[in-house]
């Protein structure tokens, strides 16, 4: 299977944005792509650095963003992983990832799970918790076990992911650095963030990719700078071996090709779903065990 990662910076406005988005997704197709991937919340810029009501007015045009960009996954024959602000009623909206068939019809959305409230990232704001659980979405290429950021520090639902069937897990993803950070901070964050995933791939013998956003992002607020965001997009294997790693700078369109059945070889040498000790993991359903 050919997967092609989009790297992407925020150009100025949604218009410009989503027509290099398109651009960048028609080269795939021509370079035979079947599945792409794109960041999340492709279509603006990374708008939870505040917390402003008007940036809600972004989720208004969610039907009609479904419908374009079923458009894009019909033409280009392509399976889409999207990330989109979903109005799902007046004051209550999610960040939902959507997969389009190369029909162009919906295989499935996974409301994002873990919502972060941290500075400049302050997404309890703007989005509900998803209601949808951790299920793969079964498209034509298989079953994908898509999770968006801030998931991806939670080894829980790369497992429940794992166990549900997922042949691969993808994170569309925006996270970035503080320019006033130490270097050594920086380093640290960034091996942090690959490491944690890593971990993911050789503990359910599955392929990662994650997606994430470039460029520099002013905080309009201006109660901090803004946030650079670090890029690194990347394909792991299900022994965490490094298939691909993007830089931090630039925009990018990277194919790679995979073989799903390298994951049931890698668990075949290494069973750890079969050794699993699931009568003593009870207390994992607790906040803390104290």
């Amino acid at each position: 299977m050919k997967i092609a990662l989009i790297q992407q910076k925020f150009h100025s406005n949604k218009e410009q944005t989503i027509k290099k988005t398109c651009e960048f997704i028609e080269e795939a197709s021509k370079q035979g792509a079947e599945l792409i991937c794109l960041g999340e919340l492709h279509q603006s810029e990374y708008f939870c650095q505040s917390e402003n009501v008007d940036f809600f007015d972004y989720a208004n045009d969610y039907e009609k963003d479904v419908k374009f960009w079923a458009n894009i996954a019909r033409k280009n024959q392509i399976v889409l992983i999207t990330s989109l602000f979903e109005k799902r009623s007046a004051g209550l909206y999610h960040n939902t990832a959507v997969v389009f068939e190369k029909d162009g019809s919906i295989a499935g959305k996974y409301r994002k799970m873990h919502i972060p409230d941290d500075p400049c990232f302050y997404e309890k704001f703007y989005f509900t918790p998803g209601d949808l659980g951790f299920e793969p979405i079964n498209t034509s290429l298989g079953k994908l076990g898509v999770l968006i950021c801030w998931d991806q520090w939670y080894p829980e639902a790369a497992r429940i992911m794992a166990l549900k069937g997922a042949e691969i897990l993808i994170y569309p993803t925006a996270i970035g650095w503080f320019d006033k950070d130490k270097d050594e901070e920086k380093q640290r964050q960034l091996n942090a963030w690959l490491g944690v995933q890593k971990g993911h791939a050789i503990a359910n013998g599955l392929y990662v990719v994650a997606i994430n956003r470039v460029g520099f992002e002013k905080d309009v607020s201006g109660v901090e700078e803004g946030i650079r965001f670090w890029g690194n997009s990347f394909v792991f294997g299900p022994q965490g071996e490094e298939l691909c790693l993007l830089d931090s700078q630039n925009e990018c369109v990277k194919i790679i090709e995979i073989d799903k059945k390298r994951s049931e070889n890698v668990r075949r040498w290494w069973p750890f779903l079969r050794d699993r000790r699931i009568e003593y993991f009870a207390d994992l359903t607790k906040r803390f065990i104290d």
